[in-house]
């Protein structure tokens, strides 16, 4: 489980380049998601080994300072509830406002590390000036220019060093299917529809997380923990903003997750929010199944669940080997071929080739279809074996591992989809040198 860093203030204090200096600095980023919520990004970073994940909380530009005001509180309490280190942004240039003090006033509450952080200092006489902000009452402060990346790095050691250790829990070692989607999907009435038919619930267990409910669940033989990310706490508190902590949920739910089942509303389609929570999903390798729920509501004829189904390919390529089931959560319609699918794309990521039977069937597959020659030379494959890792890695080892481009590896994922069945979870091509 990584920690989670949220970036808060008001607009303008430079939150965004700070977010965009660490995503291009650090070679081990994994991902960088930008328009999740309006100018909402995530990322997940390392820094000196450890890894957390950045929340950019970002700003809104509204007509007047006091609906601004609202919201801006509303970002920060959000913030504060999920973080576990919160970095609270200011500008020299401006000195301390009546927004900085109204954010300060909410951080000073808070038990979490708080790091203040006085953003655009690049000379002698600016950080002679951001001695006032010790006026806001969290201590020491980091002079930072987040434009150029001075101070950053004294920052970050802080940081860490302040990060607390997440321990992994081990209850049962049980599966986890994460219900994840947009707000209003159906994610609740999904579980519910599963949990007031089915008799074999066991108990249900707080979850790690505080918005995450998991319930062991039994079914077709199989026993898991089935993840609630459906908002269930304060939700007077969210309103507007449904979109920005429902992205905060579902990235801890999928971090955790074996399988997401990935829920999404007939009737606004696989719009930008539902492909940026599919990504998360890809980029962190799990499971993924996609339920097109409310498809009761959907005007349609005997094409129209083909071309839906074609139109989501579309937008998921080049991961194109993903469950689409079309559900009704209301009438109960494929809610258990949605759970049976969760279950053997499950243990798809759990599959493991015999070394033999992987050489066996693609090595004559490459002799008859070489990787490009490059330079005028040629790259020959002599073997290939699966990585022990939690999801599906293979190496293939050759002389000139360097001159094998992506499209080559689309083509060996591609042939290990067709031979052996990887339906739902993302495959992982490496080249070494033999």
């Amino acid at each position: 489980m990584s920690n989670i860093v949220a970036i808060v203030g008001r607009p303008n204090v430079g939150k965004s380049t700070f977010f965009n200096r660490l995503i291009q600095r650090r070679e081990a980023i994994v991902d960088a998601v930008s328009g999740v919520t309006r100018d909402r990004h995530y990322g997940k970073s390392d820094w000196n080994g450890k890894e957390f994940s950045l929340i950019d909380t970002g700003g809104y530009v509204l007509g007047s300072d006091d609906v601004f005001e609202a919201e801006i509180d509303k970002q920060v309490e959000l913030a504060i509830d999920e973080a576990d280190a919160i970095i609270f942004m200011v500008d020299v240039e401006n000195g301390v406002t009546g927004m900085d003090e109204d954010v300060a006033n909410l951080l000073r509450k808070v038990s979490k590390p708080v790091f203040l952080v006085v953003n655009k200092v690049d000379n002698a006489k600016r950080s002679e000036d951001a001695v006032e902000f010790y006026s806001l009452g969290l201590g020491e402060y980091y002079n930072i220019a987040s434009i150029n990346g001075s101070g950053t790095g004294d920052l970050l050691d802080a940081l860490v060093e302040a990060l607390p250790e997440k321990e992994e829990v081990v209850e049962e070692e049980l599966p986890r299917f994460a219900v994840v989607g947009r707000p209003n999907a159906g994610k609740s009435s999904f579980i519910n529809a599963l949990i007031g038919e089915d008799r074999y619930i066991v108990t249900d267990i707080a979850g790690t997380t505080r918005d995450s409910i998991d319930t062991k669940y039994n079914r077709f033989g199989f026993e898991f923990n089935l993840v609630d990310t459906a908002g269930i706490r304060r939700k007077a508190k969210v309103k507007e903003d449904l979109e920005f902590y429902s992205v905060m949920r579902s990235v801890r739910a999928i971090e955790h997750a074996d399988v997401c089942l990935l829920v999404l509303d007939a009737t606004r389609g696989f719009d930008g929010q539902v492909q940026n929570i599919f990504w998360l999903a890809e980029r962190n390798r799990k499971g993924i199944v996609i339920l097109v729920n409310k498809w009761d509501l959907v005007e349609k004829d005997h094409k129209s669940m083909k071309a839906y189904e074609k139109a989501i390919r579309k937008q998921i390529e080049p991961f194109i080997d993903v469950p689409i089931i079309f559900i009704s959560v209301l009438s109960k319609q494929r809610i258990f071929k949605a759970i049976e699918t969760a279950v053997e794309v499950y243990k798809n990521r759990s599959k493991k080739i015999k070394t033999s039977q992987l050489n066996d069937v693609l090595l004559p597959i490459i002799e008859s279809y070489p990787p490009p020659a490059y330079k005028a030379k040629f790259v020959k494959i002599k073997y290939i074996m699966q990585l022990p890792t939690p999801q599906p890695q293979f190496a293939f080892f050759c002389n000139l591992p360097q001159y094998v481009k992506d499209p080559y590896k689309r083509f060996l994922e591609n042939k290990l989809r067709e031979h052996f069945d990887f339906t739902g979870v993302p495959i992982s091509v490496y080249m070494r040198k033999k």
